[in-house]
């Protein structure tokens, strides 16, 4: 790394993550429902299905090298070339099988419609890798403030573009504009901030070298991305287009402070992890405090979420889509329960426990994937929505276990530790769903009930959590005013 790295560097970091993705929630909180007006249900879902295709196909013709290179123990040009022509030469043969295939794999995916979305998104799969190896670079070299800007643009910019398309009546085509400008500007960002340029040199030794360590980890990454995405695949296939479509614009919605925290925290904890391998003490006590501030900030956002489906998908959504609040707050809670679970990926894959991150990842896949099939086969997409919640409160003790084990931190007073910001906030959207129910459903309009739940939640979480977390939030503000390292470990 070419900084050290430290408890304030990492908070500094985080910082500028997360700021890059605030400066879009606000655009993402209104551009998610506008979209969901204008468009239908079988649109945004044909749209998802083809784009879990795609996002599939990438991490595979990745495999893995750019996070790779990230561990280097320096930047060697040959190999960072090598890197990125091995990752582009993967992509286009990637995009060229799906453009063929394209007919047979929408049909499968019960999407037969989605065909030529699927031909045409696969052009993604080259402008999403291209831009790997200079990702790698700025992570190696936690340069997260300088990719901060450009990201806010992409996301910025491809939004309101895709807005204006469907507001002027383009339909689907507003969702896939909104992709490629995302990844074009987003692509020069990331050359930019890094200062890549590729040149033409290959070494085959090199590839070969990463790929050997690279392949645990795509293994591990192509399960994760199972997880998130085969409930997408199932719904389409077992129950249509419409449902998909429903269960898309919900979960993009629900995703948004997840987008918000966890991209930012992810992408750097993982090099600040890898820059830790050596220091069990430090590396603990990392893990440890992200893993109280992510669900400090995350499971209130869920949890409220969850309480306040029913009047929130009415107000953001209109009409034709309220039916669906429950699978918006089933959603919302399936997310809230894995909050203290955030940074359990970037730690065990930069720590160097991938054997564990492996097939923990696998056996969550296949339970994720046979809950949700298993509930959309014999039900509706509410019960799909259930069974994803069952297997998520299973999936939060497991995964617990797993990290706390390899951390070798005593797994009761981990886990409580990590789970008590979510129990502050699953007792504060009980209380605010109380009184939604019971006084202000029947008194005020739609919009006044999410303001006011929105408000009481506030107060509520704020008081709980002085009353639970004073010790965190002591050495949280300890981190940002003092120049050196603090020390974590006597956090509670």
């Amino acid at each position: 790394m070419s900084q050290s790295v430290n408890a304030k560097s990492v908070t500094r970091n985080v910082g500028w993550s997360v700021l890059s993705k605030t400066g879009t929630f606000g655009l993402k909180f209104v551009t998610v429902p506008i979209l969901a007006r204008l468009l239908t249900p079988e649109e945004f879902g044909g749209v998802a299905v083809a784009l879990a295709v795609v996002q599939f196909l990438a991490m595979i013709g990745g495999a893995g090298l750019a996070s790779a290179l990230i561990l280097e123990p320096r930047e060697d040009e040959e190999t960072i070339h090598s890197v990125f022509w091995a990752n582009l030469a993967l992509a286009c043969l990637m995009a060229a099988g799906l453009y063929f295939w394209a007919e047979p794999l929408a049909g499968w995916f019960g999407a037969a419609d989605a065909a030529y979305l699927l031909r045409l998104l696969c052009l993604l799969i080259p402008l999403q890798l291209a831009g790997d190896v200079a990702y790698a670079l700025v992570a190696r070299r936690m340069q997260f403030s300088r990719d901060a800007l450009w990201s806010m643009i992409s996301e910025s910019v491809a939004a309101i573009a895709a807005v204006i398309l469907a507001l002027g009546g383009f339909g689907v085509w507003a969702l896939v504009a909104q992709l490629f400008v995302a990844g074009i500007i987003r692509l020069a960002g990331l050359f930019f901030v890094s200062r890549y340029l590729p040149r033409l040199r290959f070494r085959t030794d090199s590839v070969v070298r990463l790929a050997r360590f690279s392949l645990g980890l795509m293994g591990s990454e192509v399960a994760n991305f199972v997880t998130f995405q085969s409930p997408m695949v199932v719904i389409s296939r077992f129950l249509g287009l419409a449902d998909a479509g429903a269960y898309s614009a919900a979960n993009r919605f629900s995703s948004i402070p997840n987008q918000v925290v966890l991209s930012g925290v992810m992408g750097v904890l993982f090099p600040a992890f890898s820059a830790m391998v050596h220091d069990r003490q430090r590396r603990s006590q990392a893990l440890m405090l992200s893993t109280q501030v992510t669900a400090l900030l995350l499971a209130p956002m869920m949890f409220g979420l969850w309480a306040l489906a029913e009047p929130a998908m009415l107000v953001l959504f209109g009409p034709q889509w309220a039916a669906a609040w429950p699978v918006l707050g089933l959603l919302a809670l399936s997310k809230g329960l894995l909050t203290p679970c955030s940074t359990f990926i970037p730690y065990l894959k930069g720590s160097g426990h991938g054997g564990a991150l492996f097939w923990w990842a696998v056996g969550r896949a296949v339970a994720t994937t046979a809950a949700v099939a298993y509930g959309a086969h014999n039900g509706t997409l509410v019960e799909a929505m259930v069974a994803l919640c069952l297997v998520n409160a299973v999936v939060l003790v497991g995964y617990s276990w797993v990290v706390f084990r390899a951390d070798q931190t005593p797994f009761l007073s981990g886990f409580y530790r990590s789970i008590r910001p979510m129990l502050t906030a699953a007792l504060m959207a009980l209380m605010v769903r109380y009184a939604l129910d019971h006084y202000l459903a029947g008194r005020f309009h739609p919009v006044l009930q999410v303001g006011l739940g929105i408000a009481l939640g506030g107060l509520i979480y704020a008081a709980l959590t002085l009353l639970t977390e004073r010790p965190l939030l002591k050495k949280l503000a300890d981190l940002v005013r003092r120049p050196k390292p603090v020390i974590l470990a006597d956090l509670p």
